[in-house]
C-alpha cells in the first residue's frame, strides 16, 4: 500500500524553508512595485503637427477691392503650440503648428504688415481656411490733402515684347543620285534591302543655308530610276536650321532624288503693345507676360498727358506701385494712388 503524506507528515524544517522563500518573493514584488510607482512617469501624448492655411486680404466693403496682401507676417499660438508664416503674392499662407492643436481648441493669430493696421483674431481649430482682412494705415489714419484733389485719367500701360518673323530669301533645289546595280544577292553584306535579300547602297548629302539663314519645309523624293526600290533614310535639319542632312537607301539600279526647301532669315523685332489696367477705387491693376520689357504708363495728370517710364524701382509721382511674380513668371502690378490724387470719373 503506497505511503500517503499529510501536512503533519512534512518535516518541520522543510515547511520553514517554504515559508522563508514565499516571504522573500512577496517582499521583492512589493519593493519592485514601490520603485515602479516612484520612478515611472508616463510619456505624455504629443499630437502630430497641425496645419493652418488661409489668405490675407485688404479690408473693403466692395469685394472687388479686397485685394490679396503679400509679405504679411503671421504668428499663431494655442497653449504650448506655436507657428509662423508669411503670405505670398496671392496673400496665401501655409503654417505648421508644433505640437499639434487639439480639435476645437482656440488659436490666437496675429497679422502684421508695415502698410496695414495690425490684426488679431481667434479661430477655433477645426481645419477650416482662415480669411483675414486688414485695414490699410491710410484708411485707419487718413491723410487729409492740403489742396484740391488732382485728377488722373486715361491711364494706358505700354510695354514691348520680342517677336521673330521670317523673311524668305530664296529656295534650294538640288538633286543627288544613289548608284547601285540591281538583282545582286546581298549575301550578308551591308547595306541590304529591307528584307535582307538584295545588295543595296546608301547615298547622302549635306546642304548649308548660309550664316544667319534657316531651312524650312524641307522635302525629299525619288524622281527617276526604280523608285519603288528606294527609301529615304533620314531628312534632318540642325537645331539652328542652317544645315540639312539627307540620306537614301537604294536596292536596285541607280536612282535620282530631288531635294527642295525654302531658305528664310529670322528677324527679331520689338512689338509695342498697349493695355488698359483695371481700376477699383484708388488702385489700378494689370498683368504682364514674362517676356515684357520697356514698361511705361501714360496718363493724363492734371489735364497734362505724360508718359512715365516704370523702371525696377516702380516710381510714379502720383502712385505707389508693387509687383509680384507668379510661378509662371507672370508679373502682377498693383498701383495705389497717393492721397492727393484721384482717378477721374471718366476713367
Amino acid at each position: 500500500m503506497p505511503e500517503i503524506y499529510t501536512p503533519e507528515a512534512v518535516p518541520q524544517s522543510r515547511r520553514r524553508t517554504f515559508a522563508i522563500w514565499a516571504s522573500g518573493i512577496v517582499i521583492l514584488l512589493g519593493v519592485a512595485a514601490a520603485l515602479f510607482l516612484k520612478f515611472y512617469r508616463p510619456k505624455p501624448h504629443v499630437l502630430p503637427p497641425s496645419v493652418l492655411e488661409g489668405s490675407v486680404l485688404k479690408s473693403d466693403s466692395d469685394t472687388q477691392k479686397q485685394q490679396p496682401i503679400a509679405d504679411v507676417e503671421i504668428t499663431a499660438t494655442s497653449g504650448s503650440s506655436l507657428g509662423s508664416a508669411k503670405t505670398n503674392e496671392l496673400g496665401f499662407f501655409h503654417m505648421i503648428m508644433r505640437p499639434g492643436v487639439p480639435k476645437g481648441a482656440p488659436v490666437s493669430i496675429h497679422f502684421a504688415h508695415a502698410d496695414y493696421k495690425p490684426l488679431d483674431v481667434v479661430e477655433i481649430s477645426q481645419g477650416r481656411l482662415v480669411i483675414a482682412r486688414m485695414i490699410p494705415l491710410h484708411e485707419a489714419n487718413p491723410v487729409i490733402p492740403k489742396g484740391p484733389l488732382i485728377d488722373v485719367a486715361n491711364v494706358v500701360v505700354r510695354y514691348s515684347i520680342q517677336q521673330t518673323t521670317s523673311v524668305n530669301t530664296g529656295s534650294v533645289v538640288k538633286t543627288f543620285q544613289v548608284a547601285n546595280r540591281g538583282n545582286i544577292w546581298c549575301a550578308g553584306s551591308i547595306p541590304c534591302s529591307p528584307d535582307g535579300k538584295w545588295k543595296a547602297a546608301i547615298g547622302s548629302i549635306t546642304l548649308d543655308a548660309g550664316a544667319g539663314n534657316q531651312f524650312q519645309h524641307a522635302r525629299v523624293s525619288c524622281i527617276s530610276g526604280p523608285c519603288a526600290f528606294t527609301r529615304v533614310e533620314s531628312n534632318t535639319v540642325s537645331d539652328d536650321g542652317r544645315k540639312m542632312d539627307i540620306s537614301a537607301l537604294n536596292w536596285s539600279d541607280t536612282a535620282t532624288f530631288l531635294i527642295e526647301a525654302e531658305v528664310v532669315r529670322p528677324m527679331v523685332n520689338d512689338l509695342n503693345l498697349d493695355l488698359y489696367p483695371v481700376i477699383f477705387g484708388q488702385t489700378l491693376n494689370f498683368n504682364l507676360p514674362p517676356t515684357a520689357s520697356g514698361l511705361s504708363i501714360q496718363a493724363t495728370v492734371n489735364t497734362e498727358d505724360v508718359i512715365y517710364p516704370l523702371g525696377p524701382d516702380l516710381c510714379l509721382s502720383w502712385a505707389e506701385c508693387k509687383v509680384s511674380v507668379a510661378n509662371d513668371q507672370t508679373k502682377s502690378y498693383r498701383c495705389e494712388l497717393k492721397p492727393e490724387y484721384r482717378f477721374a470719373s471718366t476713367q
